[in-house]
């Protein structure tokens, strides 16, 4: 399918891993890789959120534990019985807003697209399952940045000493870790954005190469879990990785300015980073599937494009079709495409 909008809008539907959404999405994929004369391989794997379980008891603890010292600081003997009130509240709080049914362990599959008879040199990856949660992705970043702030709050409650004032130390660590406690995955977020964007772009990037260029697609699963299908490929077919740059799209949205994460620098990354005319990032506050593919890759980057207002639509029900032109999805492919032409031999 070439009307790359209408592909956008069939991939765009509630595709959490294991639900009947995600394997429908999996199937038009693997006929859209046909179509384009790949052969596609499965890579079939169990997929369990414990990382978003883990965030999730990660929050309630903080916030527990900001609480019940902030109490202290104050009047000891109340604050010991205010903390373990909040302790039991906190938990229940946390069992009510931790994940549910719908993210229980589920069969995943990444899909691999390669051409018959070729050595893959380049890969062009892009998570197709998706995720929706109570926050978006701009309210989690805060609840992080909020948890951190904790520490140099710690240092400033030292200098105070046991006051009203004091108690206020622990506020960053109350806030964030409440936060976090909202950590779970449900499956109300179309994901045009994140990651149906990506997805195209990939496709589109393909399909403006030479037919015979070494190139080949992943589309791993289950990386709204914890990158696990990433993750999973390393640790089952690193093989597939040995020697090759992998190219990465999460999130290409029409606004915003692009970024250039590079994980493993390299010759066909500097091209694609020159290319798109942008100067390297090393490090953001993200966690996406370059980061699990890169120690097997030769090369390694991930292309982003947006701001902060693309954050604050993320995983929540607003990221749909209709706020997408996917103009930032054809500069980015045509970018790449450009610079892959110029260093990739051809058969």
């Amino acid at each position: 399918m070439k009307d790359y909008g209408a592909l956008l809008a069939a991939i765009a539907v509630p595709r959490l891993t294991g639900t009947r959404g995600n394997e429908r999405v999996r199937e038009l994929l693997k006929s859209e890789l046909t179509a384009r004369g790949l052969v596609v391989l499965e890579h079939a794997f169990r997929a369990s959120p414990r990382s978003l379980r883990t965030v999730a008891v990660t929050g309630i603890v903080v916030a527990v534990g900001a609480a019940g010292s902030a109490g202290l600081a104050v009047r000891p003997a109340a604050g010991l019985l205010a903390w373990a009130a909040l302790a039991v509240l906190l938990l229940v709080i946390g069992i009510a807003l931790g994940p549910r049914r719908a993210v229980a362990e589920a069969d995943a599959v990444t899909l691999i697209g390669v051409r018959p008879r070729t050595r893959i040199a380049v890969w062009l990856v892009a998570h197709y399952d998706g995720k929706g949660q109570p926050i978006s992705m701009a309210t989690r970043i805060l609840g992080v940045v909020l948890v951190a702030l904790q520490l140099p709050a710690l240092a400033l409650f030292a200098a105070l000493g046991a006051s009203p004032a004091a108690a206020l130390c622990f506020l960053p660590g109350l806030v964030g870790g409440l936060i976090l406690a909202r950590n779970r995955a449900t499956a109300d977020s179309p994901g045009a954005l994140d990651n149906g964007s990506g997805v195209v772009t990939a496709l589109s990037t393909l399909d403006a190469l030479p037919p015979d260029c070494p190139v080949g697609v992943i589309f791993p699963d289950a990386e709204e879990f914890g990158l696990l299908g990433a993750r999973a490929l390393v640790r089952e077919r690193a093989n597939l990785l040995e020697g090759t740059a992998v190219i990465n799209f999460d999130g290409i949205d029409d606004r915003g300015r692009t970024i250039a994460l590079v994980h493993r620098p390299g010759a066909t990354v500097a091209a694609v980073v020159q290319s798109l005319g942008l100067k390297p990032a090393r490090r953001l506050p993200m966690v996406e599937d370059g980061l699990a593919l890169a120690p097997a890759a030769r090369e390694c980057m991930t292309i982003m494009r947006g701001d902060w207002r693309t954050a604050t639509v993320v995983h929540t029900p607003r990221d749909t079709v209709a706020r997408l032109t996917l103009a930032g999805s054809g500069t980015v492919a045509a970018a790449v495409a450009r610079a892959l032409a110029g260093t990739l031999p051809v058969r």
